[in-house]
């Protein structure tokens, strides 16, 4: 099963939804790095269940328990193993779609391809594996902040409802968090609306990542862009991604889209911060459109594992949008692919001539 990423910074995800615990392990951190448990847990608390009416009301701590590779608040240079253990599981809540596909779940594909029954919460394949990317993330964002690099998700569309100005710092005081804080009322009714209808909704994320050194990225098949883009369509619920200005260059000129130069550097960032596949040195930003949770209180069509047509309801927790708590785990997954590129091209650097 894929679930290393990276190249020097690997991390290694382990864990199911309803098993003891989830967490990583990561290794190609440098020795000598700050960290300690309280700045793993900053970014978990961002991403864990029960924070507000508008997200899953699944009760976890999310504590993180640092198993090896740091002593005395620096990291060591050795693999760094990362445990966050399970507590408010409730499996029963699945017992009646154990012999059952859920429509929009990875039930399906994973009968076919383990040839297992559905797991409770989706095992493997469900959201809470992104408690180990997270944390994973908080390591690499360390690492990224001494070079001056920050990264910040946040919410820009949930249904028909769009964001007209980005204002990160309200971002994070927001339960959907809404950038624009006109429209975060709005937001909030659309995922309102559908829960009280036994819906979902789905939305846009915008990733911004700001100090990022020119000169990260390798041509042709490690091009940043494309790196980016695999990690992001990485995270459960991602169904596109678009770099800069994204789509809407089809629709342009080269001459309305070419990012022109003067003297103080660059005069637009059509481009998102990377050309060629290497960073410009402009801020990186990536939207993903996220698509509603699958799992809805409405009636559905499906299969059973023999084949039979049979209609369910999905009883349990969910979130009834995932864009805040997918932000945080865009952040981690930007942050691994930033540190991992950055990890890279220092050794590139130290190679012999």
């Amino acid at each position: 099963m894929g679930s290393i990423f990276g190249r020097v910074l690997r991390a290694a995800t382990f864990g199911e939804s309803h098993g003891v615990g989830v967490g990583v392990v990561l290794e190609g951190v440098p020795a000598g790095l700050a960290l300690e448990a309280e700045t793993i847990q900053r970014d978990l608390d961002r991403r864990r269940p029960g924070t507000s009416a508008l997200v899953s009301a699944r009760q976890e701590p999310d504590r993180v328990e640092i198993l090896s590779g740091v002593a005395d608040g620096k990291t060591l240079g050795t693999p760094i193993a990362l445990l966050v253990k399970n507590k408010d599981a409730r499996s029963k809540d699945y017992s009646a779609l154990a012999e059952a596909f859920r429509p929009g779940h990875a039930d399906y594909t994973y009968f076919h391809k383990y040839g297992l029954p559905p797991q409770p919460g989706g095992g493997r394949a469900s959201g809470r594996e992104t408690v180990g990317r997270v944390a994973a993330g908080a390591v690499a964002r360390a690492l990224l902040a001494t070079l001056g690099v920050s990264i910040q998700a946040y919410t820009v569309a949930v249904g028909s409802v769009k964001a007209e100005i980005i204002d990160p710092a309200f971002a994070e005081s927001d339960p959907l968090r809404c950038a624009d804080p006109d429209m975060d009322e709005a937001m909030a009714e659309q995922v309102k609306e559908a829960r009280s209808q036994g819906d979902s909704v789905g939305g846009v994320v915008e990733v911004v990542a700001r100090g990022v050194p020119a000169g990260l990225g390798d041509p042709v098949m490690d091009k940043l862009d494309g790196l980016l883009g695999g990690a992001m369509l990485s995270i459960g619920g991602v169904k596109g991604v678009e770099i800069g200005a994204g789509f809407a260059v089809a629709g342009r000129r080269g001459s309305a889209n070419n990012d022109q130069m003067g003297e103080s550097g660059f005069l637009s960032n059509n481009a998102g911060g990377i050309l060629g596949g290497i960073s410009s040195g402009q801020d990186i930003v990536l939207r993903l459109a996220i698509k509603p949770t699958p799992s809805i209180a409405r009636p559905q069509r499906t299969q059973s594992l023999n084949g039979e047509s049979r209609e369910i309801e999905i009883k349990g927790r969910h979130d009834p949008c995932l864009c805040p708590r997918i932000a945080p785990v865009a952040e981690a997954m930007a942050a691994l692919v930033l540190a991992d590129a950055w990890l890279v091209q220092r050794a590139a650097e130290r190679m012999p001539s």
